[in-house]
């Protein structure tokens, strides 16, 4: 039986040769049905319409999506890598615009909780991608779980997406105060999804940096409000997203300037900008 500690350096050692950056994007919401894989694949595919270059990790290990909300046809995914079938590099799809998919599976237990080697095997997989990208973004899984607690503070920068609900508000909440208090993440982007007008975005917002300011310490940014739009279901029908089918909507307009924007986030020169130590912050503890 291999060595997990020895695996993991032998990954972490392929991984280091790869001297550039890696942009690290957390998206994640406390709670289902904000939109959250949504906002996801919306902006990574028009971060890719603008030029960089995408991966998009599907974090909710359990119950994948991504694929499925693209339409596209997945054979293997990470358990298979996991297992040691395959490499990542097999499993990965292509969506719109170049943009590459790391399919998790779906309905399976296990992958929720990953077994130390397993955590190492991870580790080796993403050390033998021989690609180079710009921008990782990573999909988390509804709730407050470890592996979403996992995955939001290994990233650069963590998205939170509220809806104007107050379980969402509530949700939300909780989810920064567990990153903040346990996790030393103070610094969180927040998108304002599914709202009728700017206005009540930026009053969604105040909502929330409110509580937030009263009992703990971080720092909130409103970084999107994207409108509701009845496109985006439209979209979702046709397993596409609204800034490929729909690019002139509303919620078209919203994802691509929240591309841009994100694109202008600084990566850091510390060992967190770089995409094997996001992996190793991942499964360190």
């Amino acid at each position: 039986m291999i060595n997990p500690e020895l695996d993991q350096a032998s990954g972490l050692r392929k991984m280091t040769n790869n001297n550039k950056a890696v942009k690290v994007i957390a998206v994640t919401g406390g709670k289902g049905g904000v939109g959250k894989t949504n906002v996801s694949l919306n902006m990574a595919i028009a971060m890719s319409q603008q030029g960089q270059k995408v991966l998009v990790l599907d974090a909710d290990l359990g119950l994948a999506n991504c694929d499925v909300m693209l339409g596209l046809r997945v054979e293997r995914n990470l358990s298979h890598v996991l297992s040691g079938e395959c490499d990542l590099e097999d499993i990965l799809v292509e969506g719109p615009y170049g943009v590459k998919i790391v399919p998790a599976t779906s309905g399976s237990q296990n992958m929720v909780e990953l077994t130390p080697s397993e955590h190492a095997g991870l580790i080796r997989a993403f050390g033998e991608l021989d690609s180079h990208y710009d921008v990782l973004v990573v999909d988390t899984a509804a709730g407050i779980s470890d592996m979403v607690l996992s995955f939001s503070r290994a990233s650069q920068d963590v998205l939170v997406v509220v809806c104007d609900e107050p379980t969402s508000i509530t949700d939300a909440y909780a989810l920064i105060k567990v990153l903040s208090r346990e996790h030393g993440v103070y610094k969180f982007k927040i998108v304002a999804n599914m709202v009728r007008s700017l206005k009540e975005g930026q009053e969604l917002f105040a909502k929330l940096s409110k509580v937030t300011d009263r009992f703990l310490d971080v720092s909130l940014e409103l970084v999107a409000t994207v409108p509701f739009d009845e496109n985006i279901r439209k979209a979702i029908r046709k397993q596409k997203t609204i800034v490929d089918v729909f690019p002139k909507s509303p919620a078209a307009i919203a994802f691509k300037a929240l591309a841009s924007k994100a694109a202008t986030w600084p990566v850091p020169n510390q060992p967190s900008g770089h995409l094997e130590f996001f992996i190793e912050k991942l499964v360190s503890n």
